[in-house]
This record gives C-alpha cells, sequence and structure tokens, in this order.
C-alpha cells in the first residue's frame, strides 16, 4: 500500500509544526506541498530528515508560490515544468523507484489568476488560462502512469462551491476555467480521485478564504485536486481529506488530500 498527500501549507516554514503533525498523525509515504514560499537553500531539512523523508524534490523561490515534493520512498527527480512561461517555481515531478516503481507524481501549483475573470484587464487571469493550455499539450503526450496532485486552483463542479450561481463570475468558478480545466482533462483522459471516491454532490472542500470564519459560514470550494492516469486510478483503494487541519492554530486555508494505492 502506498498512501501519497497533497497539502498547501502556505509557507512551509511557518507552518513547520503543522507539517510535522499531519506527517506524524496521518503517516503518508509521500508529501506533495505547494506554495511552501521559500527559496530551495533555506527548505526546512531537517525535520524531514528527523521523521525519515528523507527523498526530498524541492523547487522554490523567495517569498511566493514554490512546491516540494518529500517521500520516505526513493525518487529521482523527472520534470521541472515552466507552465507560465515566467520563471516562477510551480512544478516539480518525480519518478518513484521503491514502492510503486515507475509512478510518475507531478506537483504543480496553478496561478489563482487575480480577482478579474479577463485577460484583458487582468493579465494574471490570462496567465492562468495559458498555464493550463500549456499543461493540456504536455498531458496530450503523457505515456507513462502518472498522478497530477496539488493546489488546481479551480472548482470545477457546481457542487465544488458552497453557492454556485454566486460564484460564475468569481475567478476559480468562471465557466472558462471550468471549460479550460475540463481540456486538461480530456488531454490525458485523467480521473478525478476525489469525485471517483467521495461522489458528487457530496461535499468535498478543501479550501476556505481566511475573510471569513469558516466553521460557521462553511463556504469553501474545491480547489485542490488528485487526478491519476485512468490505468493508475483502478489501483486506489482510498481517499479522503483531512479537515481537522483547518482547526489548528494558525491554519493554512488549504486542507490536505490523501489518496492510498495497492501497487
Amino acid at each position: 500500500m502506498l498512501k501519497i498527500a497533497t497539502w498547501n501549507i502556505n509557507s512551509v516554514r511557518l507552518r513547520i509544526d503543522q507539517v510535522e503533525r499531519f506527517l506524524t498523525e496521518q503517516t503518508p509515504d509521500v508529501l506533495c506541498l505547494q506554495e511552501i514560499k521559500v527559496a530551495e537553500h533555506l527548505f526546512p531539512h531537517e525535520m524531514f530528515e528527523r521523521l525519515g523523508y528523507t527523498h526530498r524534490a524541492i523547487h522554490g523561490q523567495k517569498g511566493y508560490h514554490g512546491v516540494a515534493t518529500v517521500s520516505r520512498v526513493p525518487f529521482e527527480e523527472y520534470s521541472r515544468h515552466d507552465w507560465q512561461d515566467n520563471g516562477e517555481a510551480r512544478h516539480v515531478g518525480v519518478e518513484l523507484q521503491g514502492q510503486g516503481k515507475g509512478l510518475i507524481l507531478e506537483n504543480v501549483y496553478i496561478p489563482a489568476g487575480g480577482d478579474v475573470a479577463d485577460r484583458e484587464v487582468n493579465p494574471k487571469f490570462g496567465q492562468k488560462l495559458d498555464f493550463l493550455a500549456r499543461m493540456t499539450a504536455w498531458a496530450d503526450k503523457i505515456d507513462r502512469p502518472t498522478l497530477i496532485v496539488g493546489d488546481f486552483n479551480i472548482a470545477p463542479l457546481e457542487c465544488d462551491v458552497y453557492d454556485h450561481k454566486a460564484l460564475l463570475k468569481v475567478v476559480s468558478h468562471t465557466p472558462i476555467e471550468v471549460e479550460t480545466l475540463g481540456r486538461f482533462q480530456d488531454a490525458h483522459g485523467w480521473v478525478d480521485l476525489g469525485r471517483k471516491f467521495i461522489p458528487a454532490p457530496e461535499r468535498n472542500y478543501s479550501w476556505w478564504s481566511y475573510r471569513s470564519y469558516w466553521r460557521n459560514k462553511d463556504q469553501g470550494r474545491r480547489l485542490d485536486h488528485m487526478w491519476a492516469s485512468p490505468d493508475l486510478a483502478g489501483q486506489a483503494t482510498a481517499h479522503r481529506f483531512v479537515e481537522e487541519t483547518r482547526k489548528w492554530e494558525q491554519p493554512s486555508d488549504h486542507v490536505p488530500l490523501i489518496t492510498e494505492f495497492d501497487l
């Protein structure tokens, strides 16, 4: 059994104690982190080393973005794509070498896209759509069993947000984003493991804004995803989100997802 987790941690150094608690309580074999907000040479290696996550692939930058994959299972770094074409650290891919040997694990942090859903007035929104278009061209050529995980910054289904009609013009749930993400999904036939195991319309949020008290209003969105190649999806045996982390002191605005595979 191989257990893989993903979590937008919103600063790995600020929340290193929470990461340690999560690793200790949930014991994933591999953890993919997004928005680590640290340059590679300042990444907090000591805690991961102490807990046995001795294999690490870090694509970081100072203060913003950044992704890291840490593992108890040996791997080799496989790729670093610049799908935004601007040098930001938003992706790292690894190939597992021990358990699950040959599995490609892609860790991605798709841009949020700013506040206005119009590329003419908001270049960040256009960059988000272009990022996804480049990912789609890449996915069309995949010929290996692959798992792509991370903060996609899009809630694709009506039931993936707390109020579909209210959010149709809000970045992360606009029709053009949903359509663009759908083209990426179709390019490889990705299986959305979140909805394979927690079928729509069951509640399955992974993010709540800091701007409102999440526990009272529950104004969540499903922005974090784990998608598998069709054959690999058939080997997934369980999937869940770990909502209790949102109750911890100074939490990330995202919660972790975990999928288990029989490989």
